[in-house]
């Protein structure tokens, strides 16, 4: 039960689809500068699909599926919805830690950490202009304090 606190954050990158032009170039990306696991890379030859599926670090929820552009203006998309800005969301629990790391690592944050009424969060753009909350929630550390 006391995992439901990181349920809305898992939930609202519980699955999500980015089209990409290159996957090496994506899983690199991810993989390399973000830290994210790779979880599968499957290449179908019946159907010429390769399926690559990488996950945030520390996150058992979460999951990015890269597929394949095939259209010069497709877009990155969430479940049904297409088009715009994906807005995506890395929930930690040591923010200044994961925050130095991506600044090292090369990640240059388009907003700065702030402090709002739910915690520290600062924004970073990946490779393919999305717009990543690097999230850390309020007493999200002090869960297993009071057991």
């Amino acid at each position: 039960m006391q995992q439901n606190r990181t349920d809305p954050i898992n939930q609202s990158i519980g699955y999500v689809t980015l089209v990409v032009e290159d996957y090496d170039e994506a899983i690199q990306f991810y993989v390399t500068r973000l830290g994210f696991s790779l979880i599968e890379d499957t290449y179908l030859a019946a159907q010429d699909k390769r399926w690559v599926l990488v996950a945030p670090p520390g996150s058992s929820g979460a999951k990015l599926l890269l597929a394949r552009a095939v259209g010069a203006k497709q877009t990155a998309r969430i479940g049904d919805q297409t088009g715009g800005r994906v807005f995506l969301f890395l929930h930690t629990d040591d923010f200044w830690r994961d925050y130095h790391e991506y600044r090292r690592r090369g990640v240059i944050f388009v907003r700065e950490p702030i402090e709002e009424s739910y915690g520290t969060v600062a924004v970073f753009k990946d490779l393919y202009g999305n717009l990543w909350d690097l999230l850390e929630l309020k007493d999200s550390t002090r869960r297993s304090d009071a057991s």
